[in-house]
């Protein structure tokens, strides 16, 4: 298993670059530090914070914590955003480790190939949504023109590059695990319907690094996302 494994990130790595004049490709880990499965996915998704037109989160649940270790980045907010993207694709079903890809495809966090051929798919996509991010003091400012008018809501994103935590009980005790944008907090800060162009600044942590993202609703497909310089 660990051979393939190590096969899988291998082939992340060598994936051609996402063309950067295309919409950069969000793929979201759902993970937790009381998960025995999750470190191997973990390691994968911190490959992927290295890679150009990839925009790689980690999203900790709650639903671990009572193996006996309570995962400090755990937020109900993202078990929630977790359960939306179930409930979108006609499922009951969650679980730990998952990758969503562009707000669209779901699979186990660990399977680099079909993590590949996704990539491959989301990066080659037309752009639909033009957006433009900036840092701007304690905000962000934000600029997006819609090719087609669609009801769409704007998120902003705060993260942690990376986290190292001493995991003391649980299935992974004695392990020191590191984490990769690690998300802090992901908010709602606009309503569009994609009509007019969009211009507004919105209120951002100075020492976290951001992303914005806009979707077509909470569980629905990422139509365009960036980084905030």
């Amino acid at each position: 298993m660990r051979k393939v494994l190590a096969a899988a990130t291998a082939m992340v790595l060598g994936f051609a670059p996402v063309q950067s004049a295309q919409a950069d490709v969000v793929v979201e880990l759902f993970t937790s530090q009381g998960c025995s499965s999750c470190p191997p996915a973990d390691a994968l998704l911190g490959k992927l914070t290295k890679r150009d037109g990839v925009i790689a989160l980690s999203l900790h649940v709650d639903y671990w914590d009572y193996l006996g270790w309570k995962d400090e980045f755990a937020n109900p907010v993202f078990t929630a955003r977790q359960r939306s993207y179930a409930s979108f694709a006609g499922s009951s079903m969650i679980y730990t480790p998952q990758m969503v890809i562009g707000g669209v495809d779901h699979l186990v966090g660990t399977k680099g190939m079909e993590l590949s051929d996704l990539l491959a798919k989301h990066g080659a996509r037309a752009e639909t949504v033009e957006l433009e991010t900036k840092r701007s003091g304690n905000g962000v400012m934000v600029r997006a023109q819609a090719k087609t008018p669609r009801a769409m809501i704007v998120q902003l994103v705060q993260y942690t590059p990376t986290e190292t935590v001493a995991i003391k009980r649980g299935e992974n005790a004695g392990r020191d695990i590191t984490y990769h944008n690690v998300v802090k907090s992901w908010a709602k800060v606009a309503d569009w319907d994609g009509k007019t162009p969009l211009s507004f600044d919105a209120k951002a942590e100075a020492d976290k690094p951001a992303v914005i993202i806009i979707q077509d609703g909470v569980g629905g497909p990422i139509l365009a996302a960036a980084k905030v310089d």
